[in-house]
Protein backbone atom coordinates (compact mmCIF):
# COMPACT_ATOMS: atom_id res chain seq x y z
CA UNK A 1 0.00 0.00 0.00
CA UNK A 2 1.31 4.06 -0.86
CA UNK A 3 0.08 6.31 1.32
CA UNK A 4 1.24 10.27 0.11
CA UNK A 5 0.10 13.85 1.02
CA UNK A 6 0.48 16.47 -1.31
CA UNK A 7 2.75 17.94 1.45
CA UNK A 8 5.02 15.25 1.38
CA UNK A 9 5.96 16.55 -2.40
CA UNK A 10 6.51 19.91 -1.19
CA UNK A 11 10.16 20.75 -2.44
CA UNK A 12 10.92 17.27 -3.51
CA UNK A 13 12.25 16.37 -7.30
CA UNK A 14 8.61 14.92 -7.22
CA UNK A 15 7.53 19.10 -7.31
CA UNK A 16 7.98 20.55 -10.34
CA UNK A 17 7.90 24.53 -11.22
CA UNK A 18 7.67 26.22 -13.56
CA UNK A 19 7.34 30.00 -14.53
CA UNK A 20 3.70 28.76 -16.29
CA UNK A 21 2.66 25.64 -13.61
CA UNK A 22 3.69 23.56 -10.21
CA UNK A 23 3.80 19.59 -10.81
CA UNK A 24 3.10 17.50 -8.11
CA UNK A 25 4.03 13.64 -9.01
CA UNK A 26 2.05 11.68 -6.96
CA UNK A 27 2.65 7.99 -8.24
CA UNK A 28 5.52 7.64 -10.76
CA UNK A 29 6.48 4.63 -13.02
CA UNK A 30 9.30 3.05 -10.07
CA UNK A 31 5.96 2.78 -7.85
CA UNK A 32 5.32 -0.24 -10.11
CA UNK A 33 2.01 0.37 -10.68
CA UNK A 34 1.61 1.00 -14.40
CA UNK A 35 0.55 4.74 -14.62
CA UNK A 36 1.53 7.98 -12.92
CA UNK A 37 -0.54 10.34 -11.11
CA UNK A 38 0.36 14.01 -10.61
CA UNK A 39 -2.06 17.31 -9.61
CA UNK A 40 -0.90 20.23 -11.86
CA UNK A 41 -2.02 23.77 -11.09
CA UNK A 42 -1.58 26.14 -14.38
CA UNK A 43 -1.24 29.81 -13.63
CA UNK A 44 -3.97 31.96 -14.63
CA UNK A 45 -3.54 33.74 -18.09
CA UNK A 46 -0.51 31.27 -19.24
CA UNK A 47 -0.55 29.75 -22.47
CA UNK A 48 0.26 26.01 -22.60
CA UNK A 49 1.22 24.34 -25.67
CA UNK A 50 1.85 20.30 -25.31
CA UNK A 51 2.21 17.49 -27.51
CA UNK A 52 2.38 14.02 -25.62
CA UNK A 53 3.27 11.93 -27.92
CA UNK A 54 4.46 8.85 -26.15
CA UNK A 55 1.95 8.86 -23.70
CA UNK A 56 -1.94 9.17 -22.79
CA UNK A 57 -3.29 11.07 -20.71
CA UNK A 58 -6.97 11.86 -18.70
CA UNK A 59 -7.24 15.32 -16.74
CA UNK A 60 -9.79 15.97 -14.33
CA UNK A 61 -10.20 19.59 -13.52
CA UNK A 62 -10.93 19.89 -10.08
CA UNK A 63 -10.74 24.04 -10.07
CA UNK A 64 -10.68 26.73 -11.86
CA UNK A 65 -11.48 27.55 -15.39
CA UNK A 66 -9.70 27.79 -18.62
CA UNK A 67 -9.83 27.02 -22.13
CA UNK A 68 -8.53 23.76 -23.58
CA UNK A 69 -7.69 23.78 -27.99
CA UNK A 70 -6.76 21.40 -30.25
CA UNK A 71 -4.28 22.45 -31.99
CA UNK A 72 -4.89 19.48 -35.23
CA UNK A 73 -8.42 20.71 -35.43
CA UNK A 74 -8.89 24.34 -33.84
CA UNK A 75 -11.87 22.97 -31.67
CA UNK A 76 -11.76 24.67 -28.52
CA UNK A 77 -13.61 23.68 -25.37
CA UNK A 78 -14.31 25.26 -22.16
CA UNK A 79 -13.23 23.52 -18.97
CA UNK A 80 -14.56 24.45 -15.76
CA UNK A 81 -13.93 22.39 -12.05
CA UNK A 82 -15.91 18.57 -12.88
CA UNK A 83 -14.11 18.69 -16.83
CA UNK A 84 -12.77 15.79 -17.73
CA UNK A 85 -10.19 15.41 -20.85
CA UNK A 86 -8.91 12.56 -22.58
CA UNK A 87 -5.76 12.87 -24.98
CA UNK A 88 -6.30 9.40 -26.59
CA UNK A 89 -5.07 10.44 -29.60
CA UNK A 90 -1.85 12.03 -28.32
CA UNK A 91 -3.13 14.76 -29.43
CA UNK A 92 -1.33 18.21 -29.44
CA UNK A 93 -3.21 21.04 -27.44
CA UNK A 94 -3.06 24.42 -25.58
CA UNK A 95 -4.38 24.87 -22.13
CA UNK A 96 -5.33 28.62 -21.30
CA UNK A 97 -6.31 28.94 -17.69
CA UNK A 98 -8.06 32.14 -17.05
CA UNK A 99 -7.66 31.61 -13.40
CA UNK A 100 -5.72 29.38 -11.58
CA UNK A 101 -6.67 25.83 -12.66
CA UNK A 102 -5.93 22.93 -10.23
CA UNK A 103 -5.59 19.71 -12.06
CA UNK A 104 -5.27 15.61 -11.69
CA UNK A 105 -3.68 14.10 -14.28
CA UNK A 106 -3.01 10.07 -15.53
CA UNK A 107 -0.74 8.72 -17.65
CA UNK A 108 -0.12 5.85 -19.75
CA UNK A 109 2.88 4.44 -19.50
CA UNK A 110 3.71 5.85 -16.59
CA UNK A 111 6.27 8.82 -16.65
CA UNK A 112 9.56 8.57 -14.42
CA UNK A 113 9.57 11.80 -13.01
CA UNK A 114 12.50 12.95 -14.94
CA UNK A 115 11.15 13.65 -17.87
CA UNK A 116 11.34 17.26 -19.70
CA UNK A 117 9.05 18.82 -22.27
CA UNK A 118 10.95 19.35 -25.67
CA UNK A 119 10.04 22.47 -27.87
CA UNK A 120 6.93 20.58 -29.10
CA UNK A 121 5.65 19.76 -25.52
CA UNK A 122 6.86 16.31 -25.92
CA UNK A 123 8.13 14.02 -22.80
CA UNK A 124 10.26 11.15 -24.00
CA UNK A 125 9.20 7.92 -23.30
CA UNK A 126 11.63 6.97 -20.54
CA UNK A 127 11.42 4.09 -18.33
CA UNK A 128 12.62 3.56 -14.91
CA UNK A 129 14.96 1.31 -16.38
CA UNK A 130 16.50 4.23 -18.68
CA UNK A 131 16.54 6.34 -15.88
CA UNK A 132 18.39 4.19 -13.38
CA UNK A 133 20.97 2.09 -15.44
Amino acid sequence: MIVRSLSDLDGTERDIVTDNWRSRRIILAGDGVGFSLHETTLKAGTVNDFWYANHVEAVLVTEGEGLLTDKETGEVHELKAGSMYLLNDHDRHQLRPTTDMRTVCVFNPPVTGREVHDENGVYPALTEEEVTA
